[in-house]
């Protein structure tokens, strides 16, 4: 009996799997998938992933040794005209000296329900497009033809890469649903990798195992003076590691504010190789180290190299700190001038692209040319400084050793025991105030003995946007005042990056559709391109629709249009933590003068609220006296980063903000007596 129940949980775990795959050939496209308007699962949905095949494997050429073949089969559902994005697909190919990746056998059609009838409409050569991204990747491109809402684009193609050692991270998860997908990884015996998955959807891998064959073809040459050719041919058989995954209904990954990169908590498979066993070949280790990585890139003529050169800089570096003695001004000199003399070209990475003293004398270069230029230059000031390596917030977090891991460099100073980041690549950075897109977790500080430390790169300072506002509100409900703001830190880089870049009657404009009503009169600016001092902003203004006028009563709402009328943060669970890049506080204060002939009925209620371990406070106080009412809204966010188990009380903390902020201010007429009562809710 136990031996049959064996059998018969065998053979159901067969059929199991026999209906679970299901077979769908190319083209074979249905009426049905057509006429189908909305994703049943979705219905939010833009678009949808019918089917997703993917396929890595090994490739042996007798020539080449061996390669890595990746198979793409995919039919995706256009539901909404924001779908059409995804009829553009596009793949990153990398090149290292003369190996390099290359795509082959692309097959893509369109289809389309047309008079009842299913027409197809295949891809040309003209919508083909590849670019070069930089050293060492480049972009194949292709967009469908003739997509419309409703339509199915379903493409296939092969990835053919001679850097085995390397297969790319595997996505299971998209923005959009994924109907039904089955990805598969066959890796001969001879290559062992570790796989590691990321991300919160459950992944059952089916492992397996299938037979190999390896033919060689070997060709001899017989005679002296007519020779003959012989080719004879040996096989060796190998065993292949087979692992399958086979899901139904994937999820989009729902898109929410305040994430440093979506792709960080994107359900996925990174396969890291361990080592290689070749027959009658010794076991070659690929598993690495921090160590090993960054020694590896140190000792790269585009790193480390560049640090050594220092003659084209030496008269400009005496000029700058001549008789300086005090190292926070040899600092601060040598930043600016960097931060001045270069010009960034937009491209990242940790590598100099032109060489520093090619860049020098361009006054332009990639990131690695400015920073690692900023950093010899300290260095050769006699202070102690270090490149320090990064990966920015949309390249994603590293999971484990690899020099793919990282995309970007900064510089480093010591400084009163200090760790300082510098980055001179934009005109408005200051000392620990790095571009937004290198704010991301931690870096790699290198030094020049190959030693290494982890720094955080998130800042710890809270960066202020203060607003005190004086206004008054006529008998008519017309408000108008005059306004002042400081922003610090953080918020004054990103103000000096949004004003600076356009003119200033378009910022205005901006402003003044951003507040419902607003019109400004006069205005000014201070210290916008003073990056040391915070930027000031001033300016008088009128504002219209805010006052609601019924019988002898005036509403309106303390805050005037500056309210937070939404709350962010939509899921009712967030499995990833919410990242403000920095910490900051938003603070305003009004003072409101009433009309003559009016006295305050009712003012919302004073609140404080905010979150476990003091990460976040707001704190709303509404005081009138004579004629004046008083404001204050103070929100803080003490730390970049809220953890995924505190989103809860995030959310709580914002919806309760969003109610407060809503409560209005209740003016009525005095009587004719002229009495003046004590008005209720007043203190």
């Amino acid at each position: 009996m136990k031996n049959l129940k064996i059998i018969l949980c065998l053979f159901t775990c067969v059929i199991t799997q026999a209906i679970s795959a299901q077979e769908v050939k190319f083209g074979k496209v249905t009426e049905a998938e057509l006429k189908q308007e909305v994703y049943e699962k979705d219905s939010s949905a833009v678009a949808a992933v019918l089917y997703r095949n993917k396929s890595i494997r090994f490739e042996y050429k007798q020539s080449i040794g061996f390669q890595l073949v990746t198979y793409v089969h995919e039919r995706v559902k256009i539901y909404k005209p924001e779908g059409f994005e995804y009829a553009t697909v596009a793949e990153q190919l990398y090149k290292e000296d003369s190996d390099k990746e290359t795509i082959s056998g692309l097959k893509a059609f369109t289809y389309n329900l047309e008079n009842g009838q299913v027409k197809k409409h295949k891809l040309s050569k003209e919508s083909e497009f590849r670019t070069k991204l930089n050293e060492y990747y480049s972009e194949e491109k292709f967009t469908m033809p003739n997509v419309k809402v409703g339509s199915i684009v379903e493409y296939e193609y092969q990835i053919y890469s001679p850097f085995y050692w390397s297969i790319d991270e595997i996505e299971m998860q998209y923005d959009i649903p994924i109907k039904y997908q089955e990805v598969s990884i066959k890796t001969p015996e001879y290559f062992v990798f570790q796989p590691t998955m990321k991300g919160y959807l459950p992944l059952n891998p089916q492992k397996g195992t299938e037979g190999g064959t390896i033919t060689f073809t070997d060709k001899q040459r017989t005679g002296k003076y007519t020779t003959t050719t012989t080719y004879s041919n040996s096989k060796l058989n190998y065993m292949i590691n087979v692992t399958n995954y086979t899901m139904h209904n994937v999820p989009a990954l729902k898109q929410e504010p305040y994430v440093n990169n979506m792709d960080n908590y994107r359900s996925a498979i990174l396969y890291e190789l361990q080592y290689t066993k070749f027959p009658q070949s010794p076991i070659k280790s690929y598993t690495t180290t921090w160590e090993k990585v960054v020694k590896t890139i140190y000792e790269n003529r585009s790193f480390g190299g560049q640090l050594a050169q220092k003659r084209y800089f030496k008269e400009a570096l005496q000029n700058l700190v001549g008789d300086k003695t005090d190292d926070i001004e040899k600092a601060a000199a040598i930043f600016q001038f960097v931060q001045s003399h270069m010009n960034w070209n937009g491209m990242v990475g940790f590598y100099a692209e032109k060489g520093v003293k090619k860049a020098y004398e361009d006054r332009s270069g990639n990131i690695a040319d400015i920073n690692l230029m900023l950093t010899t230059m300290l260095s050769e000031a006699g202070l102690e400084a270090n490149p320090v390596l990064i990966s920015t917030r949309d390249h994603g977090v590293p999971m484990f050793p690899t020099r793919k891991g990282f995309n970007y460099v900064v510089a480093s100073v010591s400084l009163n025991n200090n760790i300082v980041l510098l980055d001179a690549s934009n005109k408005y950075t200051k000392p620990n105030v790095l571009p937004i897109h290198a704010l991301n977790w931690y870096g790699k500080l290198v030094k020049k003995d190959g030693s290494f430390s982890t720094v955080s790169v998130m800042p710890k300072r809270v960066s202020k946007e203060n607003s005190n506002c004086t206004v008054s509100v006529d008998q008519d409900g017309l408000i108008s005042g005059r306004m002042r703001k400081t922003y610090t830190d953080f918020k004054a880089y990103e103000f000096r990056n949004k004003f600076n870049g356009i003119e200033e009657n378009s910022y205005l404009e901006k402003l003044e559709s951003s507040h419902v009503g607003m019109e400004i009169g006069e205005y000014g600016v201070k210290n916008n391109n003073v990056v040391g001092k915070s930027v000031m902003e001033n300016m008088d203004f009128a504002l219209e629709g805010q006052v609601a006028m019924v019988g002898d009563k005036m509403y309106f709402n303390p805050l005037l249009s500056s309210t937070i009328n939404e709350n962010p943060f939509k899921l009712k669970e967030r499995n990833y933590p919410v990242d403000y890049a920095y910490p900051w506080e938003q603070k305003m204060v009004i003072n409101i003068s009433i009309p003559e002939g009016y006295k305050v009925e009712t003012l919302p209620e004073d609140i404080k609220l905010g979150l476990p371990n003091k990460a976040a406070s707001f704190i709303y106080k509404v005081v009138a006296q004579d004629n004046t009412i008083q404001v204050l809204a103070d929100l803080k966010m003490n730390t970049a980063i809220i953890p995924a188990v505190d989103y809860p009380d995030l959310k709580e903390l914002y919806k309760k903000i969003v109610e407060k902020e809503a409560e209005k201010v209740v003016l009525s007429k005095i009587t004719a007596d002229g009495s003046q009562e004590t008005p209720a809710g007043s203190r």
